[in-house]
Protein backbone atom coordinates (compact mmCIF):
# COMPACT_ATOMS: atom_id res chain seq x y z
CA UNK A 1 0.00 0.00 0.00
CA UNK A 2 2.85 2.63 0.75
CA UNK A 3 4.49 1.70 -2.35
CA UNK A 4 1.26 2.72 -4.29
CA UNK A 5 0.65 5.90 -2.34
CA UNK A 6 4.35 6.81 -3.25
CA UNK A 7 3.59 6.25 -7.14
CA UNK A 8 1.00 8.55 -6.67
CA UNK A 9 2.74 11.14 -5.20
CA UNK A 10 5.48 11.19 -7.57
CA UNK A 11 2.86 10.77 -10.89
CA UNK A 12 1.43 14.29 -9.15
CA UNK A 13 4.60 15.64 -8.69
CA UNK A 14 5.66 14.89 -12.44
CA UNK A 15 1.99 16.12 -14.06
CA UNK A 16 1.02 19.31 -11.25
CA UNK A 17 4.79 19.97 -9.49
CA UNK A 18 6.05 20.20 -6.36
CA UNK A 19 3.75 22.43 -4.83
CA UNK A 20 0.79 20.23 -5.26
CA UNK A 21 2.64 16.68 -4.61
CA UNK A 22 3.92 18.26 -1.48
CA UNK A 23 0.43 19.51 -0.44
CA UNK A 24 -1.11 16.01 -1.31
CA UNK A 25 1.21 14.40 0.61
CA UNK A 26 0.57 16.56 3.56
CA UNK A 27 -3.04 15.62 3.58
CA UNK A 28 -2.15 11.71 3.02
CA UNK A 29 -0.29 11.67 6.10
CA UNK A 30 -3.05 12.84 8.54
CA UNK A 31 -5.81 9.87 9.42
CA UNK A 32 -9.61 11.33 9.51
CA UNK A 33 -9.35 11.66 12.87
CA UNK A 34 -6.14 11.49 14.28
CA UNK A 35 -6.09 10.29 18.26
CA UNK A 36 -4.48 12.36 21.18
CA UNK A 37 -1.78 14.95 20.93
CA UNK A 38 -0.09 13.22 17.80
CA UNK A 39 2.09 15.18 15.93
CA UNK A 40 0.33 15.78 12.21
CA UNK A 41 3.09 17.17 10.07
CA UNK A 42 6.55 15.77 8.60
CA UNK A 43 9.72 17.69 9.14
CA UNK A 44 10.81 16.34 5.90
CA UNK A 45 8.19 17.33 4.07
CA UNK A 46 8.17 20.99 5.88
CA UNK A 47 12.55 21.03 4.57
CA UNK A 48 10.87 20.55 1.30
CA UNK A 49 14.16 19.89 -0.11
CA UNK A 50 13.59 18.86 -4.06
CA UNK A 51 17.40 17.77 -4.71
CA UNK A 52 18.42 14.16 -4.77
CA UNK A 53 21.38 14.80 -2.98
CA UNK A 54 19.96 16.99 -0.16
CA UNK A 55 16.92 14.48 0.20
CA UNK A 56 19.69 11.89 0.35
CA UNK A 57 21.53 13.93 3.52
CA UNK A 58 18.31 14.05 5.42
CA UNK A 59 17.63 9.84 4.96
CA UNK A 60 21.03 8.99 6.27
CA UNK A 61 20.72 11.83 8.96
CA UNK A 62 17.04 10.50 10.15
CA UNK A 63 18.34 7.09 10.05
CA UNK A 64 21.09 7.97 11.94
CA UNK A 65 20.04 10.37 14.85
CA UNK A 66 21.44 8.98 17.53
CA UNK A 67 24.61 10.05 15.80
CA UNK A 68 26.79 13.21 15.84
CA UNK A 69 26.07 13.70 12.68
CA UNK A 70 28.33 16.39 11.35
CA UNK A 71 28.30 18.43 8.09
CA UNK A 72 30.97 15.82 6.73
CA UNK A 73 29.21 13.08 7.37
CA UNK A 74 25.78 14.74 5.80
CA UNK A 75 28.31 15.85 3.03
CA UNK A 76 29.67 12.30 2.24
CA UNK A 77 26.17 11.27 2.04
CA UNK A 78 24.98 13.45 -0.53
CA UNK A 79 28.55 12.91 -2.22
CA UNK A 80 29.20 16.99 -1.93
CA UNK A 81 32.46 18.53 -0.29
CA UNK A 82 31.24 20.24 3.05
CA UNK A 83 31.28 23.72 1.47
CA UNK A 84 29.26 22.60 -1.35
CA UNK A 85 27.05 20.50 0.54
CA UNK A 86 26.29 24.00 2.86
CA UNK A 87 25.64 26.04 0.18
CA UNK A 88 22.91 23.63 -1.48
CA UNK A 89 21.75 22.61 1.91
CA UNK A 90 20.39 25.92 2.44
CA UNK A 91 19.25 27.04 -1.27
CA UNK A 92 16.84 23.57 -1.27
CA UNK A 93 15.79 23.90 2.46
CA UNK A 94 16.15 27.60 3.69
CA UNK A 95 17.71 26.31 6.95
CA UNK A 96 21.10 25.37 7.95
CA UNK A 97 21.78 21.64 7.95
CA UNK A 98 22.21 22.01 12.02
CA UNK A 99 18.44 23.31 12.52
CA UNK A 100 17.50 20.76 10.05
CA UNK A 101 18.84 17.74 12.06
CA UNK A 102 17.65 19.41 15.12
CA UNK A 103 14.07 19.00 13.82
CA UNK A 104 14.42 15.70 12.63
CA UNK A 105 15.46 15.03 16.33
CA UNK A 106 12.73 16.80 17.58
CA UNK A 107 10.05 15.14 15.31
CA UNK A 108 11.28 11.20 16.48
CA UNK A 109 11.61 12.30 20.31
CA UNK A 110 7.78 13.61 19.74
CA UNK A 111 6.74 10.61 18.50
CA UNK A 112 8.43 8.36 20.91
CA UNK A 113 7.23 10.16 23.88
CA UNK A 114 3.74 10.21 22.28
CA UNK A 115 3.66 6.49 21.80
CA UNK A 116 5.62 4.92 24.40
CA UNK A 117 6.81 4.83 27.76
CA UNK A 118 10.51 4.47 27.55
CA UNK A 119 11.84 7.06 29.84
CA UNK A 120 12.51 10.68 28.60
CA UNK A 121 16.26 10.09 28.85
CA UNK A 122 16.36 7.05 26.90
CA UNK A 123 14.51 9.12 24.87
CA UNK A 124 16.86 11.95 24.27
CA UNK A 125 19.93 9.49 23.97
CA UNK A 126 17.69 7.73 21.21
CA UNK A 127 17.61 10.60 19.13
CA UNK A 128 20.78 12.71 19.88
CA UNK A 129 20.03 14.56 22.36
CA UNK A 130 23.45 14.78 24.72
CA UNK A 131 21.26 14.34 27.55
CA UNK A 132 17.41 14.99 28.96
CA UNK A 133 18.10 18.93 29.09
CA UNK A 134 19.17 19.72 26.13
CA UNK A 135 16.33 17.92 24.61
CA UNK A 136 13.81 19.82 27.58
CA UNK A 137 16.03 23.05 25.86
CA UNK A 138 14.73 22.57 22.36
CA UNK A 139 11.39 21.57 23.23
CA UNK A 140 10.45 24.25 24.90
CA UNK A 141 12.21 26.93 22.52
CA UNK A 142 10.41 24.98 19.37
CA UNK A 143 7.37 23.58 20.82
CA UNK A 144 6.68 25.68 23.80
CA UNK A 145 6.77 22.72 25.95
CA UNK A 146 8.62 20.53 27.54
CA UNK A 147 9.07 16.87 26.64
CA UNK A 148 6.79 15.32 29.67
CA UNK A 149 3.83 18.17 29.08
CA UNK A 150 4.19 16.46 25.28
CA UNK A 151 3.38 13.05 27.25
CA UNK A 152 1.17 14.25 28.92
CA UNK A 153 -1.11 15.11 26.76
CA UNK A 154 -0.91 12.00 24.07
CA UNK A 155 -3.07 10.76 27.01
CA UNK A 156 -3.12 6.56 26.76
CA UNK A 157 -0.90 6.63 23.61
CA UNK A 158 1.73 6.66 25.89
CA UNK A 159 0.80 4.02 27.72
CA UNK A 160 1.57 1.27 24.88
Amino acid sequence: MTAGTDLVVGLIERDHGVEVARSVAKGMVMYHRRPGGQSQHSTLLDLGANEDRVQRALNFARQNLAQSLTIDDLAEAACLSSRQFTRLFRAETGTTPAKAIEALRLEAAKLMLEQSRLPIEVIAREVGFANRERMRIAFARVHGEVPRAIRNDAGPLAAL
